[in-house]
């Protein structure tokens, strides 16, 4: 969740929302959370999530641009993302556009439904307002209130003030950012997906767009990206979990026993384990194998650690010119891993390209901060800058390491893992190299096991758990060596 200064949450319009729907929002069918026409109540979680979202800065001006949020289903999401649409429109600025946004016709109009149906149950709100067949008119401001899909004509021309994007991980990136570029006259727009987890990739092989806002929204709330205009929650269970305990379940969803019947999550335990996990644990399931157990990873860190100067270490180096990335990792001789530094293509520029006179700064860096016994490199596409390396710091400090040799890469990675199994590793906690860590899985065939990309379409990178690992195993090498090189002066 992304943390809000509590300062902005005063300053926000989260009461006002809240007030709102309190006053004139209402259950639209009859559930396990209420009959028609009683009015919503909100809960401690929807409140919290509302003043978080409608946060002010210093200045006054709204300090979210776009947000994701990830509920289970069944956990009340529908109804109250139409109360908040129709707070938009009809308490906002004059001349507000309203939007909710779906995959398809149906499921835009479910959102619009319950927020008309919602209207209809309020004699005051049904008085303020003309209904239409796909809009919602504020007659005396001028606002309006509209439920568009994929299935649309063309939507140029638009200017939202908000918009409600429901189950993010069905509509196609270019319905996003459609509405997403359209609102940059507006003052203080604000774009809101609300959904469940869904697949990662689409039918090209590509990640979904929610997939991607997901993962930017996890570095968000970690502090490894600062942007303040993006307001990430999702609630899920851990995947080490049990997913048929009620415990488990109470975990992921924060509605479970007031607004969601634990009997009909009993009851869905005769569907696939995947789509249980999907749909009611919000969890994202691939059919591949994580490289580590769930927590495992995290149980190594050791993020107080320090590296001193004169303490042997051993650098890998994974480097990429253009749409991967590149990582420098050391590795000290009681194997403590630790980000040197990396460079990765923003996901929106599709020319990055990573340049080589950072890279040599940072390798220079390096060994003038530490020990370097030796720098290992997978040399593909960086043998000329390799090769000026070891010209610098001398040859018998420089190992090419080439992460395509399964001769290599095989047994490396088979220790590497029982080291972080049996604690016998220790890394700073780099949210980057976790993130890494995290997006690698296990490939397994007649060769032996390794971490891969789940698809060599993937965006997802891995170069910082193969910097490690390659660091990581000519660290063990020098560890077993009776006599170390002594530290050598570096003069440039």
């Amino acid at each position: 969740m992304t943390v809000v200064p509590p300062a902005d949450i005063l300053r926000g319009d989260g009461p006002d929302v809240r007030s709102f729907i309190d006053d004139y929002c209402r259950i639209t069918k009859a559930s396990y959370g209420g009959y028609v026409g009683d009015k919503l109540d909100l809960k401690w979680w929807q409140t919290g999530m509302l003043d978080r979202l409608f946060a002010r800065r210093e200045d006054h001006r709204r300090r979210h641009r776009t947000a994701l949020i990830g509920v289970p289903r069944k956990n009340g999401k529908t109804g109250l993302i139409a109360g908040v649409a129709l707070y938009g429109l009809l308490a906002e600025d004059p001349g507000a556009e309203v939007y909710s946004v779906a995959g398809d016709r149906d499921q835009a109009r479910l959102v619009f439904g319950t927020a008309k149906r919602m209207v209809q149950l309020d004699a005051e709100l049904t008085a303020e307002t003309k209904l239409y067949r796909d809009a919602i008119e504020h007659v005396s401001s001028g606002s309006v209130y509209r439920a568009l899909s994929s299935e649309s004509p063309l939507k140029e021309g638009l200017s939202p003030s908000l918009t409600v994007v429901d189950e993010v991980h069905v509509i196609e990136e270019d319905l996003w950012n459609v509405f997403a570029l359209a609102r940059g006259a507006r003052i203080d727009p604000l774009m809101v997906g609300i959904t469940t987890a869904g697949a990662r990739y689409n039918a090209h092989g590509l990640e979904t767009i929610c997939y991607r806002l997901w993962d930017y929204g996890k570095r968000v709330a970690t502090g490894e990206m600062d942007d303040p205009t993006f307001y990430f929650e999702w609630w899920s269970a851990p995947e080490d979990l049990d997913y048929r305990l009620p415990a488990t379940w109470g975990v992921a969803n924060p509605g479970l026993g007031d607004i969601l019947d634990p009997e009909a999550l009993s009851a869905d335990l005769s569907l696939m384990e995947t789509e249980f996990r999907t749909k009611h644990l919000n969890q994202w399931v691939t059919s591949m194998d994580a490289v580590f157990p769930t927590g495992a990873w995290d149980a190594c860190a050791v993020p107080e650690r320090v590296v001193r100067p004169d303490e042997p270490v051993v650098l890998g180096f994974d480097g990429s010119w253009t749409g991967d990335s590149t990582a420098l990792i050391g590795c000290t001789l009681d194997m403590h891993v630790f980000e040197v530094a990396g460079w990765e293509r923003p996901a929106d520029d599709l020319h990055w390209r990573v340049e080589a006179d950072d890279v040599d700064a940072a390798v220079e860096q390096a060994f003038r901060r530490y020990n370097v016994l030796e720098l290992a490199c997978d040399p593909h596409e960086w043998r000329e800058q390799i090769q000026r390396w070891e010209r610098r710091f001398g040859q018998h400090r420089l190992t090419e390491w080439p992460t395509n040799s399964l001769e290599r890469i095989v047994p490396a990675w088979k220790e590497f893992y029982a080291a972080v199994m049996e604690h016998r590793l220790t890394h700073d906690g780099s949210p980057a190299l976790s993130r890494h860590v995290g997006n690698a899985v296990l490939k397994i065939d007649q060769r032996g096991a390794r971490p891969t990309k789940e698809t060599k379409s993937s965006g997802r990178k891995i170069d910082r758990l193969i910097a490690a690992l390659i660091a990581r195993d000519r660290a063990s090498f020098h560890s077993t060596q009776v006599v170390r090189k002594p530290r050598t002066l570096v003069t440039f």
